[in-house]
């Protein structure tokens, strides 16, 4: 191989090399760090509207940050929605108030398509009710936390908070949270599924960033 050639295979060597560590670094990031998403339910209105586009702060949740009544999180779906949306709100269930998650993917390679990629992977978006050790009830319409009426501002003023599922009056697990959707006619959440434990939430809505006209933390 004369001079050239060799010389050629280098910079082509040296590129590919550039092109593999800033995807690595980009993985890195998205993963662990900031993330953008778009909103494509309406299990959040009229906080977040469908299309908005948000930075998602990982970072918190890579740190194991304290997740906080009010936060609105992303976090996997729990793999016992379809069985759930089933039940039609009067079996209570108190023994065991937590989202079933049993679709872990087999392999390396597809946990890293599931985890790093998300590819085939769905996340909800909700706001933390409450935390370990809260209790949750759901009665009259209303939220009430620990004994008292959960005052909602983010809400509008007409919505009511169904029995929706069975998970309607329960305390919070150690590493659980309990969350729920500011949209409740039209949000499957924790009334559907149960509590979310930590590890599954993904990350935590930092800012939206689209439309421009809404630019800001939220």
């Amino acid at each position: 191989m004369d001079e050239e050639k060799r010389q050629n295979l280098k910079e082509v060597i040296e590129w590919i090399i550039c092109i593999i560590i800033a995807v690595v670094l980009a993985l890195i990031v998205r993963h662990f760090v900031f993330t953008p998403t778009i909103v494509r339910q309406v299990s959040m209105k009229p906080t977040l509207e469908q299309w908005d586009r948000l930075i998602l702060n990982r970072w918190s949740i890579t740190t194991k940050g304290e997740i906080k009544r009010g936060e609105i999180i992303t976090f996997e779906a729990p793999s016992n929605v379809a069985d759930m949306e089933k039940v039609d709100g009067t079996e209570e269930n108190t023994q065991n108030p937590v989202a079933v998650y049993d679709n872990e993917p087999k392999g390396l390679f597809s946990k890293f398509l599931y985890y790093v990629i998300e590819y085939n992977k769905t996340s909800y978006i909700k706001r933390v009710i409450g935390v370990a050790g809260d209790h949750i009830l759901i009665e009259n319409g209303k939220v009430y936390l620990n004994g008292e009426e959960l005052q909602e501002e983010y809400l509008r003023d007409d919505v009511v908070t169904t029995r929706t599922g069975q998970y309607y009056d329960v305390t919070v697990p150690e590493g659980y949270v309990f969350a729920m959707g500011d949209n409740r006619a039209e949000s499957i959440d924790c009334r559907v599924f149960g509590c979310i434990p930590i590890e599954k939430i993904e990350s935590k809505v930092l800012i939206r960033f689209w439309p421009f006209s809404k630019f800001g933390k939220v």
